[in-house]
């Protein structure tokens, strides 16, 4: 079997990308993603992303972690397929696309970043030792004085399978002010790749509304650093606890295109 692919990335966060319409969802299986995304005997990437046709939206996102399991959602991903549907000429400047969890809305801005809703926000926890939040994917958000000096693999593979977040595990970000208060810089842990990426999505979400929390704020954007480059989160306050209008803003990479052979 022969795949069409275009590989992106959204400030190191990359994925492989494939125009799956007509075909299966499961056109890949566990084994041929984890080999796809493996960076010494595959392409290499952070995750596998699939555009299939949607009865309710423009598209349908699937995603599925290094691993070749189907994850959660996932924000740069988001951000890459929107720019990948807009290549195939699917969509122009705005969208409205499926994911596993509910309809996303997507621009593309004028200076080519691709601004994403995503889900409401709300039943944030407050831990002993940092928050839980849900940005449609788990996150666990610690606040430390500054994440250089962070054993981000070993400390981050440790509270990710801690059994208080139960079977699936958690996201794991490490996070500090950078500056000025809504200045912040984020190293994360994800589940499912298992290693720290240069950038998460949701998770860069997930800081920006927790410190909205921790430090009794009242600033609604954030810019945030990441290994990869730079992010914005801006979101809305409904009530206490409950944040709407949440929007993810970076820019997505086309990195090249290919095909690869596939054992069937």
């Amino acid at each position: 079997m022969i795949v069409q692919f275009s590989k992106y990335h959204a400030t190191g966060n990359d994925f492989i990308v494939i125009d799956g319409r007509g075909q299966e969802r499961s056109l890949l299986n566990e084994v041929q993603i984890s080999g796809l995304c493996h960076r010494r005997f595959g392409i290499g990437a952070d995750g596998v992303i699939v555009l299939q046709e949607s009865q309710a939206a423009d598209f349908r996102m699937y995603y599925f972690n290094a691993d070749g399991g189907e994850g959660t959602m996932c924000g740069n991903g988001g951000r890459c397929i929107t720019h990948f549907a807009a290549k195939l000429g699917i969509v122009e400047e705005e969208t409205v696309f499926e994911g596993i969890d509910g309809m996303h809305r997507a621009s593309i801005l004028p200076d080519q970043r691709i601004r994403l809703q995503l889900k409401d926000v709300d039943g944030i926890s407050r831990l002993e030792d940092g928050y839980l939040a849900d940005t449609g994917s788990p996150h666990f958000v610690r606040f430390v004085p500054e994440v250089d000096s962070i054993d981000v693999e070993k400390l981050g593979r440790e509270i990710r399978n801690q059994t208080r977040f139960g079977k699936g595990g958690v996201n794991v970000n490490f996070v500090a002010q950078s500056g000025a208060q809504d200045n912040l810089v984020v190293r994360t842990y994800e589940r499912g790749v298992e290693a720290e990426t240069y950038s998460c999505g949701t998770g860069v979400t997930a800081a920006a509304i927790c410190s909205f929390l921790h430090f009794k704020s009242d600033i609604f954007s954030y810019e945030i650093g990441t290994r990869g480059g730079l992010l914005q989160v801006e979101f809305a306050v409904q009530q206490p606890g409950t944040f709407s209008e949440v929007y993810l803003s970076g820019y997505a990479t086309e990195v090249f295109e290919g095909s690869i052979r596939l054992d069937i």
